[in-house]
């Protein structure tokens, strides 16, 4: 199924001038979950139901990574949009997005780098922010020097609230790649913190098992292992309850 990222990803594969080929791809991977065919994950991508939106601002080539979590949002949560970042080209869509009387977007960003009158630890309330308006929580999806750069140089995020996540009895279980920054979390894993922010508990209980899921089956393929699919990731993945229905 197609979706916000995967369609940010075949743009910017069409406008490159030489292929993108991610290492570890010699065994070719699926279009549609960028595991090695070996240990496809296709089959237990979850879905549920949310009120919540997440719109993701992506660093120029973070959607062409396998191993991009911005991707596993996308999956699970139905109003995620995908937009690519450039210092002095906005794309409309975006800004039309951010505009939309629908929303209520909150750029998530850490509270220490952010003028204080920015900041608020929660979705309610946020003046002035009429009732009945949906979290749209705005992620900039790349390293933290690319998000710190995005942060910055993205003018027209200036007038929104900064939602600063402080989940100092949280540890990230994200193994994919090595973190700059102590206590980064990974992308899915902060849109799981927002959902949850959002009384979206099943999409992100959703999230976190599906994280761990992907992370199973990448790794895997990754270090040619022998794939658990009793594990307790993938049990904990089936198991969810409620609207959230699992292919296995």
């Amino acid at each position: 199924m197609e979706h916000a990222v995967s369609r940010l990803r075949a743009a910017r594969l069409a406008a490159s001038a030489k292929p993108f080929v991610a290492r570890g791809s010699g065994g070719g991977r699926c279009a549609r979950c960028r595991v090695v065919h070996s240990h496809c994950v296709c089959a237990w991508t979850p879905r549920v139901s949310t009120r919540a939106g997440v719109c993701l601002i992506m660093g120029d080539i973070e959607a062409l990574k396998p191993s991009n979590t911005g991707w596993l949002v996308a999956d699970v949560v139905r109003d995620t949009w995908a937009f690519g970042w450039a210092r002095t080209v906005v794309d409309p869509g975006l800004l039309a997005l951010l505009a939309d009387p629908q929303w209520q977007p909150y750029v998530v960003f850490p509270g220490e780098f952010v003028a204080p009158e920015r900041v608020v630890t929660g979705l309610l309330p946020v003046p002035p922010a009429p009732p009945g308006r949906k979290p749209l929580f705005v992620l900039l999806d790349g390293t933290w020097t690319e998000a710190r750069k995005m942060f910055r140089k993205s003018p027209y995020l200036n007038h929104l609230p900064v939602l600063s996540l402080h989940p100092e009895q949280v540890a990230s279980h994200y193994r994919l790649r090595r973190f700059s920054r102590e206590g980064h979390f990974c992308t899915a894993e902060v849109a799981s913190m927002c959902l949850a922010l959002a009384q979206d508990v099943s999409a992100a209980d959703a999230l976190v098992a599906w994280l761990d899921v992907f992370t199973a089956h990448y790794l895997s393929a990754k270090r040619g292992l022998p794939l658990d699919r009793t594990s307790e990731a993938h049990q904990r993945l089936q198991a969810l309850g409620g609207d959230v229905a699992v292919n296995p």
